[in-house]
């Protein structure tokens, strides 16, 4: 088996702006971005947040001699979360980060609500290129406002030979963007403010009609959420495993990683 390689780097923010009402955009720079220059754009990376009122970054080491991980201090640990990043700019030795502005006490909502010009954050990410999904005839593109970043990545991707659905569940009107694409591709917002509570992506999924080509799908949304749609495929429409990617960025009332478990469960489900 291939090891995956990684790399980390502690940034600063140069700069952050609202690109909607609920969406931070952080540009993040530092001398060693070019570290990532192969990185695919939409790949997941793991970010370090700082505990509140610290501006200093504490990786986890690894001992050598025992191959065991050594974490820091619970007062100076950084919380891990899992991020998409959305571009790398390696002349400027910038990446930018998208947030979801969540409005609670998360703490990398919080941390790009209060983040100023040098508040430092960890960026962890493979090294090497990904494939963020095969080619197909039509795509089934399925997310709520954490998933715009892999999304809107994958859809600058697509060629215009392609056909698809993009359904986004976003706060409300003010939180819709303009994802560039060549693809044909049609664009469904939900609307949804309380996204902890109930979500209506699967009934919408439902009303999508399928065509009898080569297709796949990516769902990148709440737990139950993406439980609910991976079953209506794989048990209704009979989607073969290789045809759709699911996968649960979080899971509503829990922190990332006390559910992570149930998330990779939920993943490598085979119905």
């Amino acid at each position: 088996m291939t090891k995956i390689q990684t790399g980390q780097i502690i940034a600063e923010v140069a700069r952050k702006e609202y690109i909607t009402e609920h969406y931070i955009r952080v540009y993040l720079y530092s001398p060693d971005v070019h570290l990532f220059k192969d990185a695919t754009i939409g790949d997941n990376n793991k970010i370090a947040v700082p505990p509140k009122g610290l501006n200093e970054i504490h990786f986890p080491s690894l001992d050598q001699e025992t191959h065991q991980w050594i974490y820091p201090a619970k007062e100076v640990a950084p919380s891990i979360r899992t991020y998409t990043h959305r571009g790398i700019n390696v002349e400027k030795n910038e990446i930018f980060i998208d947030f979801v502005d969540h409005g609670d006490g998360g703490p990398a909502s919080r941390w790009a609500r209060e983040a100023e010009v040098g508040s430092k954050l960890g960026v962890m990410m493979r090294l090497g290129s990904k494939e963020l999904c095969p080619q197909a005839d039509w795509y089934l593109l399925v997310g709520d406002g954490t998933a715009i970043p892999v999304l809107g990545a994958i859809l600058e991707t697509l060629p215009e030979t392609v056909k698809g659905v993009c359904i986004l569940e976003v706060h409300g009107k003010e939180d819709e963007q303009i994802l560039k694409t060549n693809a044909d591709i049609t664009f469904i917002w939900v609307y949804n403010s309380e996204p902890h509570g109930k979500s209506d992506l699967t009934q919408v999924v439902k009303t999508v009609e399928i065509p009898e080509t080569s297709k796949f799908g990516y769902v990148a949304t709440e737990f139950l959420s993406v439980k609910e749609i991976r079953s209506y495929l794989r048990k209704e429409k009979n989607w073969t495993q290789q045809e759709l990617y699911a996968y649960s960025y979080w899971k509503a009332g829990v922190a990332e990683n006390e559910s992570q478990a149930d998330r990779q469960k939920e993943k490598n489900a085979i119905e």
